[in-house]
């Protein structure tokens, strides 16, 4: 058993990709937004429950919470979330803090709340440097697409400091060819070394 201390990957080690899956799936979680949306009709305003999905990655554990990152819009508005590990199971969680124009939040989940044995089976992701990308570079993503559970695409990045007119992020952005599916916002986008 591995504790959630340990981090998933070691960074001078270069994978493939049957390796990276089977070493940082335990570091991505799956997110359920269970919110209320309104609705307005011709016959007036009305609200209904919606859920959506999405994804996140551990980051890392204080004294009392493990912290997962995740998109902004995968839990704006929740009235509850959830996120599932690894080993399907699934534990509230609440937000921390977000940074909207980044598309940015950070959750928690209780260590408290966590099984011994979810503990031994989910990782600490290690976060790389996306100055050191380079185009061309092959990369896995990882994420709960479509909202079915975990799954694994790969390509490589097909362009860096990308700016997009409707962000209000100062960052660039990392475009890549592999293929992202709803679901998947807030999932991992790993190097060949794990990252």
């Amino acid at each position: 058993t591995v504790p959630a201390t340990s981090t998933a990957s070691a960074s001078s080690d270069v994978y493939d990709v049957s390796s990276i899956v089977e070493n940082c799936m335990p570091s991505v979680v799956s997110i359920t937004n269970v919110g209320t949306q309104e609705f307005r009709t011709i016959f007036g305003n009305y609200e209904q429950e919606s859920q959506s999905s999405g994804s996140g990655i551990i980051i890392g554990q204080n004294d009392s919470e493990l912290l997962i990152a995740t998109n902004n819009h995968v839990v704006e508005d929740a009235d509850t979330l959830s996120v599932c590990f690894v080993d399907d199971q699934a534990y509230e969680a609440t937000v921390k803090g977000t940074d909207a124009d980044n598309d940015l939040a950070v959750i928690a989940v209780k260590l408290s709340d966590i099984s011994d044995d979810t503990m031994s089976q989910i990782k600490i992701a290690e976060i790389g440097d996306s100055d050191q990308l380079q185009v061309g570079e092959q990369v896995v993503a990882i994420g709960n697409a479509l909202g079915y559970g975990q799954s694994v695409t790969t390509g490589i990045v097909s362009a860096v400091n990308r700016q997009l007119e409707d962000s209000d992020s100062e960052n660039g952005f990392i475009q890549t060819d592999a293929a992202i599916n709803p679901g998947n916002s807030g999932g991992a986008l790993l190097n060949m070394q794990g990252q």
